[in-house]
This record gives C-alpha cells, structure tokens and sequence, in this order.
C-alpha cells in the first residue's frame, strides 16, 4: 500500500518519475513507474529502466532515468547500454565508484561514434541495489535521486550540474557560461548543464564523468528513493507537495483514466502491451528498398468482469490509457474536474493563512527547505512590536498557494499582483482568534505567541548566515532626472533583510515594503522592492473587492515598471536577495550596474539576441534566416519565445500549414502568392487543415511545402498580432524561423522609433506579413514603454543603418584617426552567404586616445555575411579585408545602455562617458567559409539556375518530340519531379543513382506526384511508366539502350575527372541515347558567384591568374572545368562516337566575359540506315537494381 500511495502523490506530474520502494524483505523489493509527457513541442525524448539481475550469486536491482533532450537517440542508447557496459567493468565489485565513471565516459564515447546526432544529449541518474543491502547511485545532469526514510527525513543522493555551480569547470575547459535574461544559465548558450552524454557540438566545454555515492541501506529505516528528472524537483509547488513542508489543499485534477481504474482495482486491473506488427507505411508502393515500419503498441486490459483491447498507438502509454477510457466507457464511468469556486477558494484560503501561524506549521518549518520558513525565523528575531510579524508581501511571494486561489477568486489579479496582499489581510481579519494585523501594517502575527520552548528551539538552531552579509544592490529613483546608483545592503546575522531594504527606502520597517515578482529566469531571486501606499486596500466588502484597485500616492517609477513589466511606484531597490527552495540560509547575489543594463536590452529582440552571442556592441538582430548551421546565438523562435515571457505575454502560437505539391507547383508555375486572410481566424488559402501549434504539430503528407503562422496573446488570451508570410519552405522549421524572424524584426523596428504614427506602424507591418490589433498592442506592448519619458529612442537599437553606398559613415574618420588595416590582401572580395570568424575587442577610448577601457571581446566570433548580423560598419570592414588581415576602427558611441551593458566595471566606463568618447574596433579575420553553390546562385540569377536547367532540357524534349528519357545521376529526382510540371510528350522516364537513399526519396516523390492528380488536362498525366534505378552511370544496362534523351545535369563534377571521361564514352557508345544533355559549373564564372573583382585583360596574366583562383563552388565538386576544357572533352566525344554536338549554358551570355555559369553541351546521335535501332544489336545486360517502378495502368487498377 505504501508503493501505491507514493504513485498515487506524483502521478500528476508532467515529468517521469521512478519510485523503487525498498521494504524489509529483500524479495520484495518492488518498483513502480510513471512516464508523462510534459508540454514542449516533441514527443517522449525521456526512457527509464526497472529491472532485475542476477550475476555472480548478487541479487541486483537496476533503476535508470534518461532524460534526453533536442532527440531521443542518446537517452534511448543509454536505456539499452549503460547497465551492461557498467556491469562489465572488471573492477565493478571491488571498486564500484571508478567502474561506473569507467563505464560513463566508455558509453559516452559509444555514443559521439555510432548515434551521430549532433544536437542530442541526455542527463542520468542510475541506481543498483546490491541485495538490498547496498544502494550506488550516480549521476550526470539535473536528475536526481531522493532517499526516504520511515520517520519523514530524506537524503539526496545526487548532485545538480549547474553552469552556475561549475562555471569554473566550462571555464577551464575553454567554454563559457551565458547568463540571457528570461532563459536559464546555459553552457555556451546552449545547454543548461555542465555533464551530459552525447552533446556533441558542446562536448569540448562539459564532461560526462558522473558523482557516485554509495550507501548501506538499512531496512528499517530506509524505507524507497525517488528517481525523477528535473521537472519535479525544479518547480516550487511540487517541492512542497515532495517535501511536505506545508499540505497541499488545492482540488486536484481530473484523473486520468488509467487512475481512476486503478482507484477503482487497485491490483486486479492487468495491463498487457503488445509490439503490434505493421507493414511499412512509405506512402510508396512498389518502393523496392526496406524500410522499418512504425513501431506500434496495442493493449489488453484485463478486468475481474471483461476485457478490452485498445487500437494501435505509437506510445505503449497511450494504449494503456485508451485500454482504461474503453474500460471506463463500458463501466458508465465519466471522469469529471473538480475545481473549486470563489467561495471554496476564499475558504481554502483562510485555512491556508491559519496553518502558516499554527504551532503544527513552526514544527515543519524546523526541518523543512521553504522560502516562507526563513521569513518566519526572522520574523521571531525581530525586536519590540514587529516581534513575530511577518510582511504580507513576504506571504504573497514565497508562497504561491495564496497567489493561486486570489486568481480564482479575482481574475484580476494577473494584471494587478498586489490585490494579492488585500486579500491575505482579509483573510487574516476572518481568524480574530488567532493571528492579529498591527495597525497601519501590511503584516500578521500570531495574537497569542508561540509557546517559548518552541521559539528556543528555532532561536538555537545554528545559522549558516555570516555576522555580516554584504551585498550589491540597484537604488532607482523615481525621477528620471536622478541616475542609477548602486547601493550597498549590510545585513547582520540577527537583523532582518527587509528591515535593511526598507531603511534604504526611508521606511520605518518591512511591513511597509512591496516586492515585486521576479526578473529574469523563474529561479532568480531578483526582484523590486518600493513603498506601499499609505492607504493600503485592506477592510473592503468581498462584493467590491473586484472593482478596486490600488491607488498609489508617488508617481510612477517608469524604469523599474519597464524593467519589470509591473507598475512599480516611488524610488525602488533592485535586489537579488531572499530565502529559497534550496537552503534555509538567505541567498543573495550582487546586482551590478552592468547586470541592470543587461535587463534594459534584454527587454527588446536585438537586445535579447546580443546577450544570446555576449557580443553586445559587435552582434546585430539578423535580417534573415538562411540556414540552421549558419546562425548564431539564440533561434528566432527562441528569441520570439524570450520576448514574450519578458513583457508577460502567452508563449507564441505557431501553425504549420502544409502545402500538397499539387498547390506547390501551381503557385510556382503562376507566381501566385498565397493569399493571406483578412481575419486572424482563418486559414491560409491552401492550408490542409492540419494547422495545430507547433508544439504539437503532426507531420505532414510528402512533398510538401511549408508556411508558418505566428499568433502572440496577452494572458488575458486577447489577440494581439498575427504574422501569416506569404513565402514557402521546404522545411517545416525555417517556416517557423523565419515566420518568427519577421515578428522580432517588426518589433524591433518600433523599439527603434518608438515615436511612430500609427499609420507608418502599420503600413511597416504589412511588409512583414502582420495584422496586428492596435488596442492591444498598445495594452500589452507599448504601455510598459514609459521609459519614452526618460530615453531617447535610439536606447531600442540605435541610429539608422546607413544606406549602401554611405555604410560607413558611422566610422569616425579625421586627420588622427582613420581605418588602419595590416595583412596581405588576396584581391578577393567575400560573397553574401560565407561564414567569417572574426577575433576581436572593443574599447572606449576618449577622443585624445589617452584613456582606455576594454568593454568586449570574443577569441572567435562567427556570422554570416550579408545577414545583418553585426554592427553595419563592422560588416563593412570587414568584407574587405581577407583572411589573416586585421583591422582598427573608431565608430560613434552607440546608446550608454549598450556601453554599460557590456562593461565589466561599470565605474571606470561612467567616468570615461563623462568625457569626449568614441569605440575603438580591432578586429582580426581568422576564417571564413564558402557559401553552397546553390546559395550562391541564388544570389544571382531569377529564377534560379536549377529552374533553369530545367526549363532548357523541356525545350529540347518538345524541339524533339522525344517519348522517353533517362536522367543519369538523378538524386533525389529534383530534374524528374520538375518535369512532370510541364506539358511534354514524354512517356517514359527514368533515373538512375548510386545513392539508395536519394533514389528512396525520388520515388516517394515521383509517386506523390503521379498518383494525387485525377486532372486529365495535367502535364504529368502523360506519362505511363516511370522506373528508378540503383547503379553506377559508368556501368551499362541494355534496359536504358536507345532513349530518345539522356540527361546529366550537374554530375560530372562529383565524380574523378577520368570516371567522366568513361561515362561520356559509356553512355556514347553503349547506352546510344538520340539526344544527350550534359551540364557542369563553368568554372571561370565562379570568381563573379564568390564576389571577386575581374582583371581586365591588359591585367598582369599572372596577376590574373591568381586574382581568379576561386574555390569550386561545392565541397563535393572533385573538378570544374572552363569552357576550353569542357569544349575539348565533349568535341573529343562526339568525334569518337558519331555524335555532333552543340554549345549553349543557362546564367549569363556566351558572348559577355566570362559566358555562362551553367555551361551545357548537347550531343546528337548521327544516324546511319543500318543503326536505326541500336537496342537491337546490344547483349541483354542487367547491372542495375530496380529500385522503384510505376506504370499508370496499374496504379488506376489500385486506385
């Protein structure tokens, strides 16, 4: 019953969680778990293991969570591996601490070498029971381990990998720890532990070595542990709810069914998972390649009255939960909420404020880790009439069950907090006998004190607080006119931090203080502390309680409330300072004056996107999104998301729309847009009715293209923009990137004019696709704007960009100072797209150079050209200079936010501000990266070279009237699945490919497309077969003897220069195609895709020579020829083989230096009388797989 009762008490939580109950008799060690999918946007990334051993004569008893992130690939390899490896060390039963350190970094390295996913990662925590006498537990990550004993006390048996905690450990190994507000301490701005498997791209700067405990398990007193991944340890009402520091009172949930069975029979309810055997579901048919089908899950569950088996799932969960609603269906059972209503909640709360007073809460509050427990202690230790009284805005902040129960009774306190404090005074007022409010005090105490033997044994309990606490702090004035000061609180060992707080503001005690909620991430204890009003709402009928608000006497400090995002009044302390989950000790943690400019542009897109990079006065908010590898720092739908936790938003709504490649086509054909809805309710033209948030989206139908719709919502679920581009994607996260990109880009052009009409607002957000709702906007967004009244606007992202052709008149150039650059220059100029890495520093110095104060710098810093991605100056420079080259620049001071934000001392840098000042840029480019060869294209050529190609090769099928074609070195069947867009005479068409994996995704394609369209006027509908091959093209196969035309668009170039040499003569001579187009990359054309500048031909030849020595424009390419040498191997060619052939490209002119980028050669069969059919006179050879094959006969029978 015990086991049930702990099952019982967690299985609402959104995390996974594994109790192993330990009871007196060894063999009866039990164990239970329960898997919950919390609410991020993936499925189920997190795998347990629960099972038994037994190995050389020991009883074992193996317990495991894996908690995986971005992927489950390394938690699910670690579900399956780490025991075993661990159990094979040598040495495990003589040493077991070093085996399992062994046996991590061994499964580690396993796992960087075979799973391959470079984003994934997960956290552990592993348990082995060794005959239930001895208990090792280790760990890596934020999962822990609790030890529960029978009187109540608990023991953790793990240790959280905090970057903050082992700052110095990423430090050391060459990494760094960003501290972004509104996002959690991240291991290069990443990952939010310092120990992890897997990681890859971090891997470098954390380790994957585990702390190891051992423990001598006493059955009588030990009674289970708890293994649980972060998500039920790191949120405060769940710790009460462990810890059992306070009683939880609030109605639960509805139970899930699978609950309520279990409720209901207990033991005697039998749950049987099965694997459910499926056919794969490619949505191919005749695909030849094996491909796994889904795994599926099916339930049995038995009843002592019948049974039900559930459908088949993808989750063994979600059968299980089916089984239960089908068995609760045939029951007549309806699960129902219970939630409580006004009257209940103000009840629940009286209760609440007579259990924090009684003798039974002290008692707990001996032992227990909650915030309001220090605040009760301190409260004892004060002297005179405040002896006992505890603030009310301490109750308010440290205990959410009041906060909680005030929003059922009030809707309105989401958007006025500090009702909270009138209702807890009121409800103090209902327990006359027992707790009293001081007169003219926002406090409680007890009327009758707490009995003394009580009170000397809290008093004697030894204080880890130091006899005097020194910490920073930030004193805010109301007057915009007076600045940001830093100020000192000197907190001794028997005073009261609030008292402290209140003596800074002019108040006479803490009773009198209001604290704000938190800045920045949830744990922070970072807050706002002002005056109260005089007139405090207190003794008010409940019948008007809604419709009052809180009238303050001092004007509006317009700084903290933008900071804050909550109306602060009067002069305010910032202060990181207060008593919390994690210790019965006061935390506190200085408040600098870098770290209060750090929140200022943390309140903005490119703000929140310069921390993200901790490259605040070199990073800019990019323009576009182009490709995941090429950004750097935070994601824009990461941003998107920080920005609305900042201003109090609902966390973004994201709706991906799939469109069929039907609709792609046609839009593509007829350069339509997609229509864009006037209501934000509605769909786009095209959508398929999948549209879901994207936390929750379900994939989509093949050969499809993607469109992503953003929403943001106030907390009051008022709509307040919509953002619908008109733009497609291939992939369905750049949708979503860009979508979110085009959102903080509008939003950061407001930050920049702050001042701008409401007509130029909205003709600015029709350029990025939104509809945004003025009322709204104003409400949510523009409201907490007050610091207009204080800075200017240029505080929200600075000046102007300059224009092209003045971009650096930024840069301040005079007789003493100018753009002084070292280095050999190659003459090349770099291509929008290449990735540069840059090493440099920034520095205020004054006009007359003699001080100096290094603000920032980075050893390498990446960003990609052409983006926006830093300052434009910066990126004007630096696309001049070539790699080795460095640079020294001045530029105009930017806003003082900026230059504060960025300051390590900020004293030095205010006294440096008081004079004549500029920045001083030194920069050194150490690498930069081509960008892909399509890319570059596309910066060049309407439509693309691709397209074009295409379009060349469908004129030559109609000059031709060619009935079948073969594509030679056809991938993914992009020049196939084009084709089928146009009306031809073609018939039959074939690809051939060494890669399985592109042919797989050909023929998923093909057949999509050939299949969906019933329209008889269709281009494709043409076509009656269609056949893909698995072979080499330098290899002959008498199946594709004889076609009317052979393409080979773009292949040559990845194979060596003498395998094309042998597929041109293999595909002459033997395969005999009337027609062959082969196209390759004019290598002379790459020095305009790359950027760099053209001799002239009276140039030096050598200096021309080197001037255009460009990279080819792929990695993969193994050569590139010019036109002479292409011209030389296809004359040489068709000389040898009875074929003519003809010269001509796509992109540019063959008659303006240096002619076509795509340069093309099209062979023609000579025909004699005696060759008409060659096929006829060829041995049957069959070298090629067949790897997919489609006829229209029948594929109508199957339709």
């Amino acid at each position: 019953m015990q086991q049930q009762r702990n099952l019982k008490s967690v299985r609402h939580f959104s995390e996974d969680i594994l109790l192993s109950e330990m009871k007196p008799q060894i063999p009866d060690v039990s164990h239970g778990y329960h898997l919950v999918k919390g609410k991020m946007g993936h499925g189920m990334e997190d795998y347990i293991v629960a099972e038994t051993k037994k190995t050389n004569g020991h009883d074992l008893r193996l317990y495991a969570i894996f908690d995986g992130h971005s992927g489950r690939n390394v938690a699910k390899y670690l579900q399956r591996h780490l025991f075993d490896n661990i159990l094979d060390q040598p040495e495990f039963w003589e040493n077991p601490k070093e085996a399992i350190k062994r046996a991590y970094k061994e499964t580690d390295d396993e796992i960087l070498e075979r799973v391959g996913d470079m984003r994934g990662g997960s956290t552990a925590v592993t348990a082995i029971l060794i005959d239930g006498e001895k208990l090792i537990v280790a760990n890596v990550g934020d999962s822990r381990a609790i030890l529960c004993r029978a009187n109540g006390g608990i023991k953790q048996m793990t240790i959280d990998h905090d970057p903050l905690k082992e700052k110095q450990l990423v430090e050391n190994r060459g990494g760094f720890v960003s501290e972004m507000p509104g996002n959690v301490p991240r291991v290069d701005g990443q990952l939010a532990m310092t120990r992890a498997f897997g990681d890859a791209k971090v891997k470098e700067h954390i380790t994957s070595e585990p702390d190891v405990r051992v423990e001598r398990i006493d059955p009588n007193t030990d009674e289970f542990i708890i293994l649980a991944s972060d998500g039920l340890w790191k949120t405060p009402r769940r710790r009460m709810e462990t810890g059992g520091s306070l009683p939880h009172t609030t109605r639960k949930p509805t139970l899930t069914p699978k609950a309520i069975i279990h409720q209901k029979y207990g033991n005697k309810a039998s749950y049987k998972v099965e694997e459910v055997e499926e056919p794969a579901q490619n949505g191919c048919p005749g695909l030849a390649i094996l491909q796994k089908g889904p795994c599926l899950y099916r339930c049995t569950l038995e009843l002592p009255e019948f049974s039900v088996t559930s459908e088949s799932f993808k989750k063994k969960k979600d059968a299980e939960q089916s089984a239960a609603q089908m068995a609760l269906d045939k029951l007549g059972i309806r699960p129902s909420a219970d939630n409580p209503t006004a009257e209940e909640a103000w009840t629940d709360l009286i209760a609440r404020i007579k259990y924090i007073f009684s003798n039974e809460s002290l008692n707990k509050f001996l032992s227990a880790l909650h915030p309001l427990s220090g605040h009760l202690k301190a409260a004892l230790g004060r002297v005179g009439d405040l002896n006992g009284s505890v603030p009310a805005s301490a109750i308010a902040i440290c205990d959410g069950k009041p906060n909680n129960l005030c929003k059922i009774i009030n809707p309105k306190i989401e958007s006025q907090p500090f009702l909270v404090i009138s209702y807890i005074m009121r409800a103090a007022t209902r327990l006359p006998e027992l707790v009293v409010g001081p007169e003219g005090q926002l406090s409680i105490r007890r009327k009758n004190p707490y009995p003394p033997d009580l009170i000397e044994s809290i008093l004697s309990q030894e204080s880890g607080v130091a006899e005097n606490v020194t910490t920073m702090a930030i004193y805010i004035p109301c007057s915009t006119e007076k600045p940001v000061e830093p100020v000192i609180l000197n907190i001794s060992s028997s005073s009261y931090y609030l008292d402290v707080i209140a003596q800074k503001l002019g108040l006479s005690d803490a009773s009198k203080v209001l604290i704000s909620r938190t800045i920045g991430k949830a744990s922070s204890e970072t807050r706002f502390y002002f005056a109260a009003p005089k007139s405090f709402p207190i003794d008010i009928p409940s019948d008007h309680l809604n419709d009052k608000a809180l009238k303050f006497g001092e004007p509006l400090n317009a700084r903290a409330s933008y900071i804050c995002g909550q109306k602060i009044y009067g002069d305010s302390i910032l202060a990181s300072i207060g008593y919390t989950w994690k210790s019965q000790d006061l935390f506190h943690e200085d408040v600098t004056l870098q770290s209060y400019y750090r929140m200022v542009i943390s309140k903005i897109p490119s703000g929140l996107y310069k921390l993200s990079r901790e490259a605040i006065l070199a990073a800019e908010l990019p323009l576009t999104f182009t490709t995941r590898t090429n950004w750097k720092g935070s994601f824009p739908r990461e941003i998107l998301c920080s920005f609305c936790r900042q201003h109090r938003l609902l966390e973004p709504i994201f709706s991906i729309s799939s469109i069929p490649t039907k609709a792609s086509s046609e839009l593509s054909r007829s350069s339509k847009k997609l229509k864009v809805s006037e209501s934000a309710e509605q769909d786009t033209e095209y959508a398929d009715g999948d549209d879901t948030v994207y936390a929750g989206a379900k994939s989509v139908g093949l050969a499809s293209s993607f469109s992503c719709e953003v929403k943001l919502y106030s907390k009051s679920q008022d709509l307040i923009l919509v953002c619908a581009p008109n733009v497609l994607y291939k992939k369905q996260n750049d949708a979503v990137q860009n979508a979110s990109l085009k959102v903080l880009s509008w939003l950061n052009a407001y930050f920049k004019d702050t001042g701008m009409p409401l007509e130029k607002l909205k003709q600015l957000a029709s350029v990025f696709d939104i509809n945004f709702y003025p009322q709204n906007f104003i409400k949510e967004v523009v409201s907490c704007l007050f610091v207009n009244s204080f800075q200017h606007s240029e505080t929200f992202g600075g000046k102007p960009e300059p224009n092209g052709n003045n971009i650096l008149n930024g840069v301040v150039e005079d007789a003493e100072s100018s753009i002084d650059t070292e280095g050999l220059d190659s003459g090349v100029c770099l291509s929008n797209g290449s990735l540069l890495c840059v090493c440099y520093s920034v520095s205020l110095v004054t006009k007359d150079k003699l001080q100096k104060e290094l603000l920032e710098s980075a050893e390498e810093f990446e960003f990609e050209i052409g983006t926006g991605a830093v300052i434009p100056s910066m990126e004007a420079i630096v696309s001049q200079m070539s790699v080795g080259q460095s640079a020294c620049f001045h530029t105009e001071l930017p806003p003082q936010d900026l230059v504060l934000a960025a300051a390590k001392d900020s004293p030095s840098a205010l006294a440096l501000l008081s004079s004549p000042c500029c920045l001083e840029y030194s920069i050194i480019l150490l690498r930069l990266t081509e960008p892909p060869e399509d890319r570059m294209e596309q910066a060049l050529f309407s439509p693309p070279l691709s397209k074009q190609r295409v379009e060349y090769a469908v004129q030559h099928i109609r000059d031709s009237c060619a009935t079948s074609l073969v594509d030679f070195g056809c991938g993914s069947g992009s020049l196939l699945e084009s084709l089928l867009d146009y009306p031809t005479s073609l018939e039959t068409i074939v690809g051939v490919d060494i890669s399985q994996k592109s042919l797989s995704r050909a023929a998923k394609v093909l057949h999509s497309k050939l299949t969906m369209n019933s329209d008889p006027d269709a281009p494709s509908r043409g076509i009656k077969s269609a056949v893909l091959y698995d072979g080499s093209i330098t290899d002959f196969d008498s199946r594709l003897c004889g076609f009317d035309l052979g393409t080979c668009l773009e292949v040559i170039e990845h194979m060596e220069e003498e395998q094309a040499c042998m597929f041109g003569d293999v595909v002459l001579s033997s395969f005999c195609p009337r027609i062959l187009i082969v196209s390759t990359p004019n290598y002379e054309y790459n020095v305009i895709l790359q950027g760099s500048n053209i001799t002239s031909q009276e140039d030096d030849p050598e200096e021309k020579i080197q001037s255009q020595s460009c990279k080819f424009r792929n990695h993969d390419h193994k050569f590139e020829w010019t036109r002479e040498q292409f011209n030389h191997w296809a004359s040489n060619l068709a000389v040898r083989h009875n074929y003519t052939v003809e010269f001509s490209g796509v992109g540019g002119s063959a008659d303006v230096e240096p002619g076509f980028a795509s340069q093309i050669a099209v062979f023609r069969r000579v025909v004699l009388p005696e060759e008409e059919n060659p096929q006829e006179h060829k041995d049957l050879e069959c070298k090629y797989s067949v790897i997919w094959k489609w006829n229209r006969s029948n594929s109508a029978l199957t339709d």
